[in-house]
């Protein structure tokens, strides 16, 4: 089964999706019987292109190796298409918003999002923003619209844990969540623990990529905040907000801390946790002290991990890459696979 496929945003997580189908076209096609076909990119920095036929990926690829803009793709000069206009006439069965995270308004990412599903548009994102402040919304606009709304990738990237519960954990009620959930402050932490001042560990992981240059929102904890209200809302049915969990970054933690909860059978990690009592959501993003016989004390640099409380299984531990280029386009094909898989029980009934 064939589907056209639009991307809104073509940076590192759009890339690194045109990459997999790229390179995994002929294995999906035999496996799934799933094809692909690019009809549109939408980038505000890299420009745009609408084509109906089907982009050639290697050709697109190279270019976007090469720093050029996208419209270079055809020879003739193109015009700049704005996102809203993009999505009203390039002809999509599934819209991939892949833009930049805003934790403050979801915008205008949330906006695009909308658009998208009234269409009548499949969308999958990895994008936290929209899903963090306005997930019930998205949710309702799609089940009215009759489309599928796929986030698998705002939380552990590549990692599964919406896939994972929806498909294995059935029976089960989820009584807590509790893990790491951003790779930055966990790497930083790692580098403490070997020696380095917090300065140093942050200097190093802004360096190797890890961390931006305004590092805010990933060492005040504002990250996993996002990550904890989407579990929350989206596992426990929850409606929190994020500024109504109980936040504490590592920027107060120093070497002498870390290395004095060693001596003590201790480690620091930057813990993301949500349970339900009583009909409320109590959620927290804290730098916490566990005992190193914790199997999330053993969870280094920029791995995350997230630990389930279940009724029936007791804890299950999923660990992985936590973000990454690859990893989050990996979770944009699993996503799209699912509503390919989805479409095809609908068909066989």
């Amino acid at each position: 089964m064939a589907y056209r496929i639009a991307l809104i945003g073509c940076g590192t997580v759009g890339q690194g999706f045109l990459e997999i189908l790229n390179e995994k076209e002929k294995f999906l096609k035999k496996n799934y019987d799933f094809e692909a076909k690019i009809v549109g990119i939408c980038d505000k920095l890299k420009g745009s292109i609408i084509e109906p036929e089907g982009i050639d990926l290697d050709k697109l690829l190279d270019i976007l190796k090469r720093g050029e803009r996208i419209e270079n793709y055809r020879k003739e000069e193109a015009g700049k298409i704005e996102a809203e206009y993009f999505i009203d006439n390039v002809e999509a069965d599934i819209m991939v918003e892949v833009t930049y995270t805003n934790l403050q308004t979801g915008e205008p990412a949330t906006a695009y999002i909308k658009k998208a599903i009234q269409k009548g548009c499949h969308v999958v994102t990895s994008n936290k923003g929209p899903v963090a402040l306005h997930y019930h919304e998205l949710k309702k606009l799609a089940e009215k619209n009759n489309v599928y709304f796929k986030f698998e990738g705002t939380v552990m990237s590549g990692s599964p844990i919406f896939n994972l519960v929806e498909s294995s954990f059935k029976g089960n009620e989820i009584l807590e969540i509790r893990g790491i959930l951003n790779g930055t402050t966990n790497f930083i932490l790692t580098k403490m623990e070997e020696g380095l001042e917090y300065e140093q560990a942050l200097k190093l992981a802004q360096e190797l990529g890890y961390a931006e240059a305004d590092p805010t929102a990933d060492v005040e904890g504002y990250d996993a905040v996002a990550k904890i209200v989407i579990l929350s809302n989206v596992l426990f049915d929850g409606k929190i907000k994020p500024q109504e969990v109980e936040r504490e970054g590592i920027t107060g933690i120093s070497k002498e801390d870390v290395l004095n909860a060693k001596e003590m059978g201790y480690r620091y990690k930057l813990i993301a946790s949500a349970k339900k009592e009583n009909g409320e959501i109590i959620a927290s993003v804290k730098p916490e002290r566990i005992p190193l016989t914790e199997p999330l004390a053993n969870i280094t640099d920029i791995i995350n991990a997230l630990c389930f409380k279940l009724d029936l299984l007791g804890e299950v531990i999923i660990q992985g890459p936590g973000a990454g280029r690859k990893e989050t386009g990996y979770a944009i094909l699993s996503d799209i696979l699912n509503i390919h898989f989805n479409i095809l029980k609908e068909e066989r009934r």
